[in-house]
């Protein structure tokens, strides 16, 4: 079975960085440990939280705010890593600079904040990506590979949970939705493009949520249809650890994807012949994968990337759109159109 690239091979680039919380720190764990880039800048609002992260990380320039930074001419490409509700203006800032973008997911509140940033960048020419790292890592290359080739037939059911447990604070970027807060945005998005990747657009989508205090989802149950024989059932909360499991369920068999599913791991794969085995690719961290398609990508001179292009992106967030129209969450000042 081909092996995924390994992320050493990609072309140095220099990054900055928009946001010191957890996500950003993993990211440059990811980055220094196990690829060929440079982390050059990071930008925070607080002035000591900024140089505690460079201190951690080893990087050597900090700036207050995030205007400096995308400015930062020793800065190639700028990670976004601030709360959702921040992605939209804090991916325009680094675009209308001329920096290419990485924004974390979900890659904004709504789908129409989605198009205004992928609009901006075609005009500005430069690469910008949501930081969906799942779509990167060996196990979903091969997951791909094994589907593709036929080993399970035609897919009829995926299945996938992503549940974590935050106990109640209003506060709290995950239950503020000011913060565009929820278990959807922060933890379904992975289920959701999960099923995406491997079905496409659904045809009709079913979403049952229950609600928290604040108005944001607590939790949310998701049926995907695809036409006739085939849906995909997902589910999300903030109010649980759940497995992160994934299966994936065809005529001929069935893959069980170990969890947490997002994240580099391995699966077994069990046909109605009664042959089996399983896929077991050791790799460390993950989000080193994504850094490095993006440092290939800006090198060919591309702007979007093949395995998460801007419509990829866009179709998942106009599902999600979808759900929470009928869950009932929405989130202050968004564009509805």
């Amino acid at each position: 079975m081909a092996r995924t690239e390994d992320p050493r091979t990609a072309p140095s680039i220099r990054w900055g960085i928009i946001g010191a919380g957890g996500i950003a720190s993993q990211f440059a764990h990811s980055v220094r440990e196990f690829t060929r880039a440079q982390l050059v800048a990071v930008g925070s609002r607080n002035k000591d939280r900024a140089e505690r992260f460079a201190t951690a990380h080893g990087i050597p320039t900090t700036h207050v705010g995030y205007r400096d930074l995308v400015e930062d001419k020793q800065v190639d490409a700028v990670y976004v890593a601030t709360p959702h509700s921040e992605h939209r203006e804090h991916a325009l800032l680094a675009i209308r600079a001329g920096k290419h973008v990485l924004v974390e997911k979900s890659f904004t509140r709504n789908a129409a904040e989605a198009r205004e940033v992928f609009d901006a960048a075609r005009e500005a020419g430069v690469f910008v990506m949501e930081a969906m790292w799942t779509r990167f890592l060996p196990h979903v290359a091969a997951l791909h590979q094994v589907i593709d080739s036929g080993e399970i037939g035609d897919i009829v059911n995926i299945r996938a949970d992503h549940g974590q447990f935050f106990a109640f604070d209003p506060a709290s970027r995950l239950y503020d939705p000011a913060l565009a807060g929820g278990a959807l945005l922060d933890l379904g998005v992975y289920p959701v493009a999960w099923a995406h990747d491997f079905l496409g657009v659904p045809s009709q989508v079913h979403a049952f949520g229950q609600l928290t205090s604040t108005g944001v989802d607590g939790q949310v149950s998701m049926v995907l249809e695809y036409g006739e024989g085939t849906q995909a059932t997902l589910s999300t909360t903030l109010w649980s650890k759940t497995p992160t499991t994934s299966s994936i369920s065809g005529t001929e068999g069935y893959i069980r994807v170990a969890g947490p599913f997002y994240a580099p791991t391995s699966f077994r794969l069990a046909r109605r012949d009664g042959r089996e085995w399983t896929f077991d690719q050791p790799a460390q961290r993950g989000l080193q994968y994504e850094a490095a398609e993006v440092a290939r990508r800006i090198a060919d001179g591309d702007t979007e990337s093949p395995r998460m292009s801007w419509q990829g992106t866009l179709d998942v967030m106009t599902t999600m759109d979808e759900i929470r129209r009928q869950v009932g969450v929405a989130y202050p000042g968004e564009p509805t159109a």
